[in-house]
């Protein structure tokens, strides 16, 4: 099968506008007929859901939590980003777009990202229109703010508290729809299994999470909006219940993944200091507006930082990226905290952290004004640390954070089973190799509020309008198969916890398949995952039963589909053999240790369909870059 993106003609920036006039359309009072289900209630399912329902579809949404307002969308910090040219410093449509492209090392769809970059200044609008609290200048307008990867102030933010305003914004708008009784929400359900009938993805298999009961859901289409798969390393700033199953299952029943290897490292989070750990915190990547990152320039220097003169530090960023300094993109960041660590200049007690120092800019503009950005930031990392930011420095360290790679999908957001629409950080996303700060918020509302509401209209006028029978073969196999599946898990009763496995299969990954890979330790950790897997269901301990509330049980069922889907993002990782965004191989980099990509053999997307998990087959989507010229990415 052919991986046809569905791009319309014309030129770039007329691309949505003549796509929106030439879908087909659902008269607005036959848009009743149709139910769509929503898997997730973070910022792309709620805004999602909220659209849908407002034009009139029946919809139902699932997640994990109590509420939509513990989506993992609230763990956003640092802002959003859009085009509004407010401090009328250049930016543009054209310049976010070609920011986005560049950072993600032109491994991105142009028709997308420009998409992405027009519909910016609508979200904007959106969220103001709901009261989200952004913040202000002197004068009223909305204020901006400086981010990795760009020249232009133009993210928008509400202190360290950006993504849970905006979720809140989708919330309200969300629950106005279930009092209108046009959306159902159910939460504290897990999907386990998505059910294709007939060719289309007609409904799904969920376990209630307090009573463990599994159910079926049926419609005319079902939307994933489930996050991404980082919690794969263990340690990671997702939270603790993000998971990849829901993504996993559809490949398995014929939707193609996309660039799974594609994971971003995030620059700044507070460093692992100790075993015990279940996850790491992130520290919003707008800290680096003012606060300065850097380390003692001889290798093993112990001294507190307050004793290290100015003379005897390196603040490599500052020196080795003059025209960015402090706000290259992520993934550069990230890889040069770790090449400072590796030469012997960490600092901490593990040798694995670098400073990030707000002195300069507390004497510059004064303790009260830095606390106005970043209060609630320096109040988390003192609550964590017992070190207060505002005396001595922060430490921090790379981590995984978030998911470029994904469910494939084309211009319309729909997978390659049809009915079956991806949205935000569960599709392989617009952001390429790598995410510049502040764009996912950008993705997942755009897709949300804007995109899929148009697209869908032109699958569902094509589909027939009577109800899908949850009755039907189809529906009770992938019940069935749910139910063996959980009764195998619960028949283990060997000596291993899961967080065990998880770990192990975590430290793995980062060391394999992390900041940096090369073919013999990708070829190891490939050879090891089946072995982690095959130990895992003769020795993992499961308590408990499937007729109650057993987060053991939900925990194992994660973690079994997360060492299944390593393997899978090992092979992508081996079957490119280049540098790219957060992809770094050390076989190719250039004579400055940057990532040197491979235009000729890589300008593409991977999908690989489902066959086994060990012998996946490869397609490949060409990008074509008729508006933008790929060129080595410099921030110097």
């Amino acid at each position: 099968m052919p991986l046809d993106a569905q791009i319309p003609s014309g030129p770039l920036a007329e691309k949505w506008d003549r796509h929106r006039f030439n879908l087909k359309l659902v008269n607005p009072a036959n848009k009743r007929k149709y139910s769509v289900i929503v898997v997730g209630a973070g910022l792309a399912g709620a805004s999602a859901a909220a659209s849908l329902a407002e034009l009139g579809y029946q919809v139902k949404v699932f997640c994990l939590q109590d509420s939509p307002r513990r989506g993992h969308s609230i763990a956003a910090q640092g802002g959003i980003n859009a085009a509004k040219n407010y401090r009328n410093d250049g930016d543009s449509i054209f310049r976010l777009f070609y920011d986005t492209i560049k950072g993600g090392d032109f491994r991105a769809r142009e028709a997308n990202v420009y998409r992405l970059a027009q519909i910016s200044n609508e979200i904007i609008d959106q969220c103001v229109a709901q009261g989200v609290p952004f913040a202000r200048e002197y004068g009223g307008g909305l204020a901006n703010r400086s981010f990795g990867g760009a020249q232009v102030s133009r993210t928008f933010y509400a202190r360290g508290q950006t993504g849970q305003q905006l979720l809140l914004g989708a919330y309200g708008a969300l629950m106005r729809q279930v009092g209108q009784g046009k959306v159902t929400m159910l939460p504290r359900r897990e999907m386990l299994d998505l059910v294709v009938d007939e060719g289309r993805a007609q409904g799904i298999i969920v376990r209630d999470m307090i009573s463990g009961e599994l159910e079926t859901h049926a419609a005319h289409a079902v939307v994933l909006a489930t996050g991404g798969y980082g919690n794969a390393y263990f340690l990671s700033t997702n939270a603790m219940a993000s998971n990849v199953t829901a993504a996993f299952r559809a490949w398995k029943r014929g939707a193609w993944f996309a660039n799974p290897c594609f994971v971003q490292i995030h620059p700044t989070c507070i460093p692992v200091h100790g075993t015990y750990q279940s996850k790491l915190t992130l520290m919003s990547e707008s800290l680096r507006n003012d606060g300065r990152v850097w380390v003692p320039r001889q290798a093993g220097d112990q001294r507190p930082p307050s004793r290290i003169p100015e003379a005897e530090r390196d603040y490599f960023l500052e020196s080795k990226y003059p025209s960015f300094g402090n706000l290259v993109p992520r993934d550069v960041a990230s890889r040069n905290a770790k090449e400072q660590c590796d030469q012997g200049k960490g600092v901490g007690s593990t040798g694995l952290a670098v400073y990030l120092d707000f002195a300069e800019a507390i004497q510059r503009e004064g303790q009260a004004a830095i606390l106005k950005k970043y209060g609630n930031l320096f109040q988390m990392y003192e609550k964590i640390t017992a070190v207060d930011p505002v005396k001595e420095p922060m430490m921090i360290y790379p981590a995984v954070h978030y998911t470029m790679g994904g469910l494939w999908v084309d211009y319309n957001l729909m997978s390659t089973v049809p009915g079956l629409f991806v949205l935000g950080e569960a599709n392989f996303s617009d952001h390429g190799a790598n995410r510049l700060g502040a764009s996912a918020l950008m993705q997942g509302l755009a897709d949300g509020y804007f995109i899929l509401p148009a697209t869908i209209g032109g699958y569902l006028a094509q589909t027939p309008a009577q109800t899908p029978n949850p009755d039907r073969p189809a529906f009770v196999e992938a019940r069935q198969a749910s139910e063996n599946r959980l009764s195998r898990l619960l028949a283990a009763r060997g000596k291993r916890t899961i967080d065990d496995f998880h770990r192990e299969l975590g430290l793995l990954l980062w060391d394999s398949c992390g900041m940096a890979r090369n073919e013999a330790g990708l070829r190891r950790a490939l050879a090891r995952v089946p072995e982690i897997r095959e130990e895992f269901w003769r020795n993992v301990l499961v308590p408990g039963t499937n007729a109650e509330l057993n987060q053991s049980l939900e925990r194992a069922g994660r973690v079994a589909d997360f060492i299944e889907f390593a393997e899978l993002m090992i092979i992508d990782a081996l079957a490119r053999s280049e540098s790219c965004g957060c992809h770094f191989r050390e076989e190719s980099q250039t004579s400055e240790n940057e990532a040197r990509r491979d235009d000729a053999n890589f300008s593409h997307v991977t999908a690989w369909e489902y066959q086994t998990a060990a012998a996946p087959v490869e397609h490949r989507e060409p990008l074509a870059f008729e508006n933008v010229t790929p060129s080595q990415r410099s921030y110097k």
